[in-house]
């Protein structure tokens, strides 16, 4: 029987467990890890050289673990959250299929910054001028 961890309960170190033989993204993973390594008593230090990530990660999540909130490892999304879905790139398709004269614009063709600004006003997401450019191009399309 395992002895007792300084932070965890059997119950949760169980969960934790178990939650490793799911086919988990990398990083849900290594939340784990740290915590059951942190549990284990191991240092900042150690856990970041045996699992190669960085001081702040494993900080984070030896704090978590510290303050009983283990079981919030797979609660937070990874990542920026996208301004990008698929409801933006269908109406950014359909506006370059069209003039922006059928939308009140005084020219004839869009480009990437009045694309920008148009979108924002109609889905209330910024994306910079340069960013719709690459969307134009990686999507096969462009405002000529």
């Amino acid at each position: 029987m395992k002895p007792q961890g300084q932070y965890l309960t059997p119950t949760q170190h169980k969960s934790l467990l178990r939650s490793l033989d799911d086919d988990l993204r990398l990083e849900y993973r290594r939340r784990i890890e740290i915590m059951l390594l942190a549990d284990e008593g191991k240092s900042q230090t150690q856990i970041c050289k045996e699992l190669g990530c960085s001081q702040e990660t494993a900080r984070h999540w030896m704090t978590m673990v510290q303050i009983g909130q283990s079981h919030l490892w797979n609660g937070r999304p990874m990542g920026r959250p996208k301004k990008i879905n698929e409801e933006y790139l269908n109406r950014l398709q359909e506006l370059v299929s069209h003039s922006p004269r059928q939308y009140g614009y005084p020219f004839q063709r869009w480009t990437g910054q009045w694309l920008s600004k148009h979108l924002e006003k109609e889905l209330d997401r910024r994306v910079s001028a340069c960013h719709v450019n690459r969307l134009l191009k990686y999507m096969n399309l462009s405002t000529r």
